[in-house]
Parts: C-alpha cells; structure tokens; sequence
C-alpha cells in the first residue's frame, strides 16, 4: 500500500546537498534494495518508495545534527543504516571528524553496515551487540528511527549511557499523546518538527531528561 501522506509532500522536500553526496545516497539507495533480496532490511511495500520513505525521511535529521558542538552520534537499532549512514554520507563533506556509532546486534544488518561504511569511506563504528547489554556509553547525540517505543528508549539513555547531550526520535499519529503520557513519569524539554516526508508524524529532540 501506498502512504498517501508521503505523496502529498513527496513534491516539496528536495535534499540541499552537493552532487557527490546525492550519487552516494542513490548508491546506498540501491545497495538496500538490492540486499533486501537476501534479508529483510526494509519492507518490501516501501521498496518503491524508498527515496523518500526511508532517504528523505532519514535526511531531514541533518538539522539536528549538524552543530559545532556535535562530534559523535549513535544510531540504535540501526538495521539497513537508516537514519545512520545516511547521516554520515551527508555529514562527511561538513565534518570529516564527525563519527556515527552503530549498534545492531543482527550479524547479516551488522556486516551490511560494514560493507556500506567501507563502500562510502565513512567514520564510523559498528557494533555488534545488544545495547540493553552496554554500559557508561558515551555520545553527543542519540538517534532512533523504528526502534523501540519512547519509554524504552527513555530507559536506555538513563541505564545505558553515561553521558549524552540530546536524543533524536521520529514519532507517528500519536506522537504528541506519547509524550504527554512520558511525561507523567520524566521530566524532559523537547522540541518537535513536523515531518518533511509525513503529514501525520513528528521529529523530536529531547534534552534535559531526568525520570521523576
């Protein structure tokens, strides 16, 4: 089925980027689809739509991510790269210093990361392991795309990390009901941007978050 949510705006959002950063972010494009073949690192309805559904929509991140004092970024749950690599691509012209850290605990999605790490040159680590096993983590930012619910999420940057200066979460339809709800249990600030590639989801970055 196609979103019609994701046409609608499909039309607007166009990426400002060089033309070198957009060949390797067609390349990595078809890498996914051509790997998908073999595991399931996308659904195969979004195949078609994979520009905007899984690129663009990874993109818009860059906001967020593209500051001074913004060094290291950790994607959890990362699967097919999504947002991560495509962050790195993106961020590698801006900051050859910049490291996207990876944690996928699946051997197949893990080597995949590799293989599209080594292809596009990037700064990065892959880990192969569980994050809910990690422990005094260190990062700058903390971004999940299709990951874990929020109050998971929230539990993992208080256990798991020991330093960390925000999170970046993509969040549906019901994204601002669950964060009233996180908030009858933590204390955080937030600020939210409507979705560039989905009438009815929201980006948030979350600071400041400290459990009541």
């Amino acid at each position: 089925m196609i979103d019609s949510n994701i046409l609608k705006t499909q039309k607007d959002f166009s990426l400002n980027v060089s033309r070198e950063t957009l060949i390797e972010l067609d390349s990595y494009e078809k890498e996914i689809i051509s790997k998908n073949r073999d595991i399931n690192l996308i659904s195969k309805n979004t195949e078609k739509l994979i520009k905007i559904r899984h690129i663009k929509d990874s993109a818009q991140t860059i906001d967020f991510i593209d500051k001074k004092d913004i060094k290291t970024c950790t994607d959890l749950g990362s699967g097919a790269g999504l947002p991560g690599i495509v962050l790195a691509i993106m961020m590698k012209p801006k900051k050859p210093y910049f490291k996207m850290i990876f944690y996928e605990k699946s051997y197949h999605k893990s080597n995949f990361l590799k293989k599209m790490s080594k292809k596009f040159k990037l700064n990065t680590e892959i880990k192969q392991k569980n994050i809910f096993e990690e422990k005094n983590l260190n990062t700058d930012v903390i971004v999940c795309r299709a990951f874990k619910p929020l109050p998971v999420i929230f539990e993992i940057a208080k256990k798991n990390f020991r330093n960390y200066k925000y999170i970046i979460l993509y969040l549906g339809r019901s994204g601002k009901k669950i964060l009233k709800q996180a908030l009858k249990l933590w204390q955080f600030d937030y600020e939210e941007k409507k979705s560039l590639t989905n009438d009815e989801s929201i980006i948030v970055k979350i600071y400041n978050l400290k459990k009541k």
